[in-house]
């Protein structure tokens, strides 16, 4: 318990004192009951055990099934609405934000929910779905809906999630407020490569006005001109 109460000092700087955490940090207390209706599910009782796990969702707001398996120093900040499914595996010194989905994809009884590696933080609203694995340090953007299993140190947004940042990269501590737009930037590219196509073009046409192409190839030079600002003009509708 000290120790979460650490946790949660090096996570939220507006932590102030320990028995503000202790009363006012609804992920903490998520944390504690989800311990103890753990215990109760490795021992087999495990009706009590999901009973107890209701009612830490009725007072938290938080949802963890008691046969999920979490490590040492995790940490949820603010919280409500996480939901964690029952064959979750989250390793030691990860973080989420409020409204993490952690589900599963499957009707079967089986292996159905992420596995979570160590030292992983997940943005606000983001949905993890089925057996997949994010490695060790991987970041996971803020309202990103991720379906395939995430390298180590990657960084994944959007939806479906990619990778935007591949492992070894440079990388900051994930910030909500700037985050890769991988959509954007490729529209940037088609819009740039659309204007230089553009320009080479009307190069062309002022080199047939002064009669420096043959005047033969003027109107298949024109026909292609023409095609090509026509579907730019479409595009950019």
């Amino acid at each position: 318990m000290k120790e979460d109460i650490e946790t949660v000092f090096q996570r939220d700087p507006a932590a102030r004192s320990n028995v503000e955490v202790i009363l006012c940090y609804p992920g903490l207390h998520a944390l504690w009951i989800y311990r103890v209706a753990h215990f109760l599910w490795r021992k087999r009782v495990k009706t009590p055990a999901r009973i107890l796990s209701n009612l830490g969702r009725f007072l938290t707001g938080i949802e963890i099934h008691p046969a999920a398996i979490i490590g040492r120093r995790f940490f949820i900040d603010h919280g409500m609405g996480v939901v964690i499914g029952e064959t979750t595996e989250i390793g030691d010194d990860v973080l989420l934000y409020q409204g993490v989905v952690l589900g599963g994809t499957s009707l079967e009884k089986k292996k159905r929910h992420p596995t979570i590696g160590n030292d992983v933080v997940i943005g606000a609203g983001a949905i993890l779905l089925g057996a997949i694995s994010v490695g060790d340090r991987a970041k996971i953007g803020a309202g990103s809906v991720v379906i395939e299993s995430v390298p180590s140190g990657a960084t994944v947004v959007g939806v479906p999630g990619k990778v935007v940042r591949k492992p070894g990269e440079t990388r900051r501590a994930l910030d909500h407020g700037s985050l890769p737009d991988p959509i954007a930037d490729a529209l940037k590219a088609v819009m740039y490569e659309q204007e230089q196509l553009q320009n080479a073009i009307k190069k062309l046409e002022k080199k047939i006005d002064k009669k420096e192409i043959l005047p033969e190839k003027k109107e298949e030079i024109g026909s292609t001109y023409s095609n090509l600002t026509a579907s730019t003009e479409k595009e950019k509708a």
